[in-house]
C-alpha cells in the first residue's frame, strides 16, 4: 500500500515508520493518523515483523503536535469525537502486540510527545525537545497525555509540565524517566535498530505476552496483576516456542522461533 504522509521499510526484522510532513514538522493531522493506523495493522498481523521503530523525517522534529488549524475549527462534539479517535489509534498502537521503539529526533510537542509515550520504548536524540504545550492554546492534550505523562514520571513533574506547557530538553527527560536513552544525533536510527533486533532476537510470543502483563497489570491491583502474570506465563508454558526455547539452551544452540 502506497502512503501520503509516512513512509514504511523493512530493516531485518524490523519495519521502519517515517512521519513524512516536514515542511509541517511532521504535525499529527487525520490523514497522518490513519495512515499511522493502517500501517500499524498491517505490520501487527505480519509474522515476519518482529518491531517497530519510529520515526519523523527531517532533523527538526519527530511531531510537533497536533495540525493548528484543523484544531482552530472544532466544535466541542468535534473536539471529543477527535480525541476519541486519537485515544484509540494510539491505544492500538501500545497493545499492537509488537514493540514500538521512538526513536525522537528534534521536537515531540503535544500530540508528538503523546505519540512517543505510546509507544513501548524511547530513544531520543541529544537535540530532541520534549512538552506538552496544550494549556498555551487554551486546552488539554486530547490523546492521552494526561494521563500516559503520570504514569511514567510521576504526578508531580507531570502537572508541573502540564500546567506550564513548558519544553524540556532530551537530557531532562532522560532525568524524569520519559525516555530511556540518549544518542548523538547521527547514531539515532542506529542504537534503535540495535535494540529492535536484540528483541527480534527472542520469541515473539513470548516478547508479546510479557508486554500485555506490563501494560495490563499496572492497571490492576498487585495481586490480580500477579494473577494475570501466571496466566500469561502457563500461557507461555504451552506454545511450540517455549519448547524451542528450552531445548535449545539444553542443547546448546541458536533457537529457530516459530511464533507460535
Amino acid at each position: 500500500m502506497s502512503y501520503e504522509n509516512i513512509l514504511l521499510e523493512m530493516r531485518g526484522a524490523a519495519a521502519l515508520i517515517t512521519l513524512n510532513r516536514p515542511k509541517v514538522l511532521n504535525a499529527l493531522n487525520s490523514a497522518l493518523l490513519h495512515e499511522l493506523d493502517t500501517a500499524l495493522a498491517s505490520l501487527a498481523a505480519d509474522p515476519q515483523v518482529r518491531a517497530i521503530l519510529l520515526t519523523g523525517a527531517g532533523e527538526r522534529a519527530f511531531a510537533a503536535g497536533a495540525d493548528i488549524q484543523e484544531l482552530a475549527k472544532l466544535s466541542a462534539l468535534e473536539g471529543q469525537q477527535l480525541a476519541l479517535r486519537g485515544q484509540r489509534i494510539l491505544d492500538r498502537l501500545q497493545r499492537c502486540g509488537k514493540p514500538v521503539i521512538a526513536c525522537v529526533n528534534g521536537f515531540a510537542l503535544g500530540g508528538g510527545c503523546e505519540l512517543a509515550m505510546a509507544c513501548t520504548l524511547r530513544i531520543a536524540s541529544e537535540t530532541a525537545k520534549f512538552g506538552q504545550p496544550e494549556v498555551k492554546l487554551g486546552l488539554i492534550p486530547g490523546y492521552g497525555g494526561s494521563q500516559r505523562l503520570p504514569r511514567l514520571i510521576g504526578k508531580g513533574a507531570a502537572l508541573k509540565l502540564l500546567l506550564t506547557g513548558e519544553m524540556i530538553s532530551a537530557a531532562d527527560a532522560l532525568r524524569l524517566g520519559l525516555v530511556e536513552e540518549v544518542v548523538a544525533p547521527g547514531q539515532l536510527l542506529l542504537r534503535g535498530e540495535e535494540i529492535a533486533q536484540v528483541i527480534a532476537a527472542a520469541a515473539p510470543v513470548a516478547v508479546a505476552r510479557c508486554m500485555e502483563a506490563v501494560h495490563t497489570g499496572l492497571d490492576l491491583p498487585l495481586h490480580q496483576a500477579l494473577e494475570l502474570e501466571a496466566s500469561l506465563f502457563g500461557l507461555c508454558c504451552g506454545t511450540e516456542d517455549k519448547a524451542e526455547g528450552t531445548g535449545a539452551f539444553l542443547e546448546k544452540r541458536p533457537a529457530l522461533w516459530k511464533g507460535r
